[in-house]
């Protein structure tokens, strides 16, 4: 296994860990979980940086990146609603957008279809990172509790509305090239 294949093993082992930090305490740890969190964003640009740079490009890591972004994300934003800072149905919508891409990318992959990643996709995560990483700093504990709910939510909302375009981008591209008769 090389070394950016165990980067993005690294971040899906986070994933629980983070949400101790964030839900299976009496209470919270925000500064603990916001650096577990960036330091799992931090995995996910290395391990794609060095799997280009070094030529390290594998089946395996192609198909673990993106679970291992979603996991994290999804981790996250699941454990914020139940710190009560984002409404469910938000994350239903994002989650829900997730679900769906990858399902189209599967279908597109068995018929030897690549939907690339899109920049509106690549968007999303970077607002959903910080998104999350500002909500996660008002939590109760952190030092900044105040302004960042609010820098937050409007970017969490901005990632939404990204997130819906994104996937009719993906539904549009998904029709356009495979054929749902084979």
């Amino acid at each position: 296994m090389n070394l950016p294949t165990t980067l993005t093993l690294i971040r899906i082992f986070l994933v629980p860990v983070l949400m101790v930090f964030l839900i299976a305490t009496a209470r919270p740890y925000p500064m603990v979980a916001v650096a577990i969190f960036l330091l799992a964003v931090l995995t996910d640009w290395l391990d794609g940086h060095l799997a280009r740079r070094r030529r390290q490009v594998t089946t395996l890591g192609t198909l673990l990146d993106p679970i291992a972004d979603k996991l994290l994300i999804a981790a996250a934003l699941i454990s914020l609603v139940e710190v009560d800072k984002i409404p469910a149905w938000i994350v239903v919508i994002l989650v829900g957008r997730d679900i769906a891409v990858t399902g189209l990318r599967g279908i597109a992959a068995a018929q030897r279809v690549v939907i690339a990643a899109s920049d509106w996709g690549k968007s999303k995560m970077a607002a959903e990172v910080v998104a999350v990483t500002l909500l996660i700093l008002s939590l109760r504990g952190a030092p900044l509790a105040d302004w960042p709910v609010r820098i937050g939510t409007v970017v969490l909302w901005g990632a939404m509305a990204i997130a819906v375009v994104s996937g009719v981008d993906y539904f549009r591209k998904f029709w356009r090239q495979v054929d749902l008769n084979r």
